[in-house]
């Protein structure tokens, strides 16, 4: 039952219920919560994205622009945005009391068969109202000839 009740809040949120609370503090929560945000950005949830994105939130791009949480919110919110295929990969996450943080690989493929696009990340994430939520991403692409497991 442990491991059940933090997949329903999760299975909540990704419907655009009020935001979960008492979310575990662990690794494993903040996983998920990762491949909830991209379902919700596949699904243009805002509502499941909104409970994922703190006020404050902020990310740094490939290219070194700074989207707030509005903009984040309203790239995903446009259905017209075709999303391309994402797979998360080596996805790990470190709990610090209050503050954590969750790194991983997105591979991000596209229909006109040109090579996959891969990018690392880091989401910062603290520990507010009994949930999640992500303060602050940083995404950087690498090279085609760089092997995903290396880091």
């Amino acid at each position: 039952m442990k491991s059940v009740f933090p997949l329903l809040l999760l299975c909540s949120l990704a419907h655009g219920a009020v935001c979960p609370t008492g979310q575990l503090k662990d690794e494993a929560a903040l996983v998920q919560i990762e491949h909830v945000w991209l379902r919700a950005v596949e699904q243009h949830d805002m509502a499941a994205l909104g409970c994922i994105l703190a006020d404050e939130f902020e990310e740094a791009d490939f290219a070194g622009s700074l989207i707030e949480r509005s903009a984040m919110l309203a790239s995903a919110a446009n259905r017209g945005n075709v999303q391309p295929a994402v797979e998360l990969s080596d996805l790990h996450a470190h709990v610090y009391g209050d503050f954590a943080y969750a790194r991983g690989l997105a591979v991000i493929r596209s229909d006109d068969g040109k090579h996959p696009l891969k990018s690392r990340f880091t989401d910062i994430f603290i520990y507010r109202d009994g949930r999640w939520q992500c303060v602050a991403g940083h995404e950087s692409h690498f090279p085609e000839n760089r092997l995903a497991g290396t880091h």
